[in-house]
Order: structure tokens, then C-alpha cells, then sequence
């Protein structure tokens, strides 16, 4: 949803189309195959081509951005809740049978997961921070689109990016 609505802002993406749109996620996933593998490879060169574009990185991969580089991170937080059941939903779409943890041990887990995140983007000095949540998105996306264009300069229009905001798509709540 982030991404729809910095390209509708007119921000240009660094994107490869590989991940198609799917019922899952109809309006399409923004992603770069490169960015899986920055845990995995030292050479990161083409990120010098992303300066100044959005790129979609998910949290676990962000401590694997070379320092030498300045970034603007949007982290967008969700419901714990809320994100156990798009992903268990997506699962079971696929028919992908997986080794289940319950969801009291996988909330611990990610918790803990994302204040080791924010400790370690905290620490970075080439790193900017605007954490926004999901929900007000979704709630009040005029408002979450200004403190993002803000954010990123004030370059964006807001108008078209809070027009991207699809209700929608807002399945798995709790």
C-alpha cells in the first residue's frame, strides 16, 4: 500500500515486476529480487541507482544496507495479530504446508524482532526513520501521506497518494 502510494506520488520506484499481482496482494508487491539477496552478498553496487527512489526492503534485510550509502527508511508497523493472519491466510492460499509456531510464541518472536530493528536503525547515522502505522493509513490516509511527503522532502502529491488507499484490501483485522 506504502509503495502504491509514493509511485502515485510520484516518486519513481526501483522495482522488476517479478512478483506479479496475486489474490494475495491484487494491487501488486513493489519489490526488487536483488533486495532478498543483500543478506547474502557483498556486492551492492547497484544501490548507487537507488538514490533518491523508493525501494522496498523488508525489516529483517535493513541491517544489511551498506553504511556508506544515506537512506530514508518508511517503516510501516502493523498489528502482530493482524500480520499472523494475512500470512497464515496467504498460506493457506498457496496450499504451503508449514511447521506452525503458535501465535503467542511467533508475537514474542516478532516483537522481539522489531525492537532489534529499531535499535539497530537508531544507532545508524545514515539512517532517517518515519515509522507510520497500517492502520491510520488505512484510517486517515490524508494525514499519513502529508507526514510522509514531509518526510521525503515535500515533493509528493499527497492528493494522489491518498487516493490509493483501498479499504478494502484491509481483510485480516483484529
Amino acid at each position: 500500500m506504502v509503495m502504491g502510494m509514493l509511485k502515485a506520488g510520484g516518486l519513481e520506484l526501483l522495482t522488476d515486476g517479478a512478483r506479479t499481482p496475486d489474490e494475495d496482494n491484487p494491487k501488486g508487491y513493489y519489490e526488487l529480487e536483488r533486495v532478498k539477496n543483500l543478506d547474502k552478498t557483498e556486492d551492492t553496487s547497484w544501490l548507487a541507482d537507488a538514490g533518491g527512489k523508493g525501494l522496498k526492503v523488508i525489516s529483517f534485510l535493513l541491517q544489511f544496507l551498506p553504511d556508506h550509502h544515506h537512506y530514508k527508511i518508511i517503516f510501516v508497523r502493523r498489528s502482530l495479530p493482524e500480520v499472523l493472519a494475512s500470512q497464515q491466510k496467504m498460506l493457506e492460499r498457496r496450499g504451503t504446508e508449514e511447521e506452525t509456531v503458535d501465535d503467542k510464541e511467533m508475537t514474542r518472536l516478532f516483537t522481539d524482532h522489531l525492537e532489534t530493528v529499531a535499535a539497530h536503525l537508531n544507532a545508524q547515522q545514515n539512517c532517517d526513520v518515519l515509522y507510520i502505522q497500517h492502520r491510520e493509513t488505512l484510517n486517515v490516509p490524508e494525514r499519513v501521506a502529508r507526514q510522509v511527503n514531509d518526510f521525503l522532502g515535500g515533493r509528493l502529491n499527497v492528493e494522489a497518494m491518498t487516493e490509493v488507499v483501498d479499504q478494502g484490501l484491509y481483510r485480516n483485522r483484529t
